[in-house]
């Protein structure tokens, strides 16, 4: 006979019910700078269903550390915000997250019924204000299947961002058991739609395949592979889809933007393949190119630069790995795409003059040759500005989201935490945060995180005490002095402030030595190298036309 007092189970709460779809729905994390409300009730249940929580130190940090999270393991992601001033500072994140197609899911504290009956302070429509940057904006008072409802619609083709508000009266309310999570699933391509595919690419001689975001999924990333290496053509990627190509393959043929670098191979093509090339990713510029199009993607595209010839939607990789069972080779005549590569590379070159610091290209090419000299493989996330161009062309990349970049958003202080999530998911392989000086400063209270969390994590910081980039776009205007730059920033003693550790540059042999130095030190360390801007503009120039 069983003599121990009874004990009742716990009830479940509105938060619980929250926490298990999360688990049910496989995400990995949940970032966030947690408030009053329900902050606290939430990461209790996430840490009894087994989901860690995070803190960062900024609302926008933490959501662009939830997109890179997600972009890396193709789950959904948790940010986590107070209500008022959390929800407000998570916005750039979030339209991040929209833009570059991540499943972020933001749980933002609200006022339950009484409290907003008599409130002012803090008060405003959440939902409304995220509304134009997520997929599904959801209450979860009284609705266990809230959190459900929000995974799908951000699970849904093109995956983004979604917002569920739970107050804290909800998130500790008794809580019916939610129901089961239901993630949608792309169809199957139609068959017509590949015997399409297959006379278009027959009639061709001269193919290009441009390879885009979605193809950073291991299934598609392998489909796509197959088919570039069974035509023999040349493939491009995006920004984002760095790596599914490696830069090393003898069929690389640069990157795609939508500008001119690349246009005089995709002149020469008679057919370009988007595979799972998202128009957001595209610089605002007409199509410059007459050959057909044949689009693979997850769904329709609400913009089209130019309408293709045939059309593949759903499940695309399996539309991919058909076309390459049987596809005819395509390969271009020989030393052709060699020839337009290196052109290609030439014209995005960087040079510095006189004293002024290290040239971008450069402070580029010797990072990436220390890490290999001393056997380190870290990804690399990237900021917005004038260095990302040399970052994004001579960084090489053997594997999807082996750099990471805020593309369709392009803002800025995206580097540090992005590459924060990276080394916290990766630890052995850590991560480089390639940054501009601007974007630390943006993002400048991210390295007590890293800190605090002790990363694999090196930060080197493009220094040259100016917006570069927007310097380079004031044409001949005549602006005030300081609108533009300011006095330069020693993020050495910032970052040994902060708990880390730091060397400044100024050539070559200084970085590679105080790289050696740093990827031998445990925990986060910056690297402050002087750059020389001066050839930002040709290049610039050369990239986009």
């Amino acid at each position: 006979m069983n003599d121990q007092p009874h004990v009742a189970a716990a009830a479940s709460t509105g938060a619980d019910a929250v926490a298990r779809s999360f688990a049910e729905a496989g995400m990995p994390a949940i970032f966030g700078v947690p408030g009053g409300g329900s902050s606290l009730d939430l990461i209790s249940s996430a840490k009894a269903a087994g989901i860690p929580f995070v803190l960062a130190r900024t609302e926008n940090g933490a959501g662009i550390m939830a997109a890179a999270l997600a972009e890396l393991t193709h789950r959904p992601v948790g940010l986590l915000t107070t209500r008022g001033p959390g929800v407000s500072n998570a916005a750039n994140g979030m339209a991040n997250a929209d833009l570059e197609r991540a499943p972020v899911i933001l749980v933002a504290d609200g006022f339950g019924a009484r409290e907003a009956a008599i409130a002012t302070h803090q008060l405003f429509d959440q939902a409304a204000m995220m509304a134009p940057v997520t997929r599904a904006q959801c209450r979860a008072a009284g609705h266990p299947g809230a959190a459900a409802e929000v995974l799908a619609a951000a699970m849904a083709a093109p995956r983004g961002p979604a917002y569920l508000e739970l107050a804290g009266d909800a998130a500790r309310a008794p809580t019916p058991p939610a129901p089961a999570l239901r993630l949608p699933v792309l169809p199957a391509p139609a068959e017509s739609d590949i015997a399409a595919a297959r006379r278009l690419i027959a009639a061709a001689k001269r193919p290009a395949v441009v390879i885009g975001l979605e193809a950073t999924e291991p299934a598609r990333c392998a489909a796509t592979r197959r088919l570039v290496e069974s035509l023999g053509c040349p493939g491009l990627v995006t920004y984002k889809a760095k790596g599914v190509l490696p830069d090393a393959h003898p069929l690389f043929g640069g990157i795609f933007t939508g500008g001119e670098a690349e246009a005089p191979l995709l002149r020469e093509a008679d057919l370009i393949i988007l595979a799972g090339a998202d128009p957001v990713e595209f610089i605002p510029q007409p199509w410059r190119f007459d050959a057909p199009i044949l689009d693979l993607a997850t769904a329709a595209r609400a913009l089209e630069y130019r309408r293709p010839a045939v059309a593949i939607t759903g499940a695309w990789e399996i539309a991919a790995a058909a076309l390459a069972e049987d596809a005819p080779r395509r390969a271009w005549p020989d030393g052709r795409l060699v020839a337009l590569r290196e052109a290609w590379l030439a014209a995005l070159e960087n040079t510095a003059s006189g004293n002024r610091g290290m040239s971008p290209s450069a402070l580029v090419r010797v990072t990436q040759a220390a890490c290999r000299k001393l056997g380190a493989d870290p990804r690399v996330a990237v900021d917005a500005g004038a260095h990302m161009f040399p970052c994004t062309t001579f960084w090489q990349a053997e594997r999807p989201c082996d750099l990471l970049i805020s593309n369709g958003l392009a803002t800025m202080g995206y580097a540090l935490p992005a590459a924060i999530a990276a080394a916290w998911h990766d630890p052995a392989r850590g991560a480089i945060a390639l940054t501009g000086d601007g974007g630390l400063l943006m993002a400048v209270g991210e390295l007590a995180t890293a800190a605090a969390l002790g990363l694999n994590l090196t930060v080197v910081v493009f220094n040259d005490a100016t917006l570069s980039l927007i310097d380079i776009k004031k044409g001949d205007r005549d602006l005030p002095g300081g609108a533009l730059d300011w006095p330069e920033v020693d993020f050495a003693q910032v970052m040994r402030g902060m708990g880390g550790t730091a060397w400044r540059a100024h050539d070559a042999e200084g970085l590679t030595t105080a790289l050696a130095e740093a990827l031998a030190t445990k925990g986060p360390r910056l690297i402050d190298v002087r750059v020389d801007p001066g050839s930002y503009p040709a290049q610039i120039k050369a990239l986009r036309g």
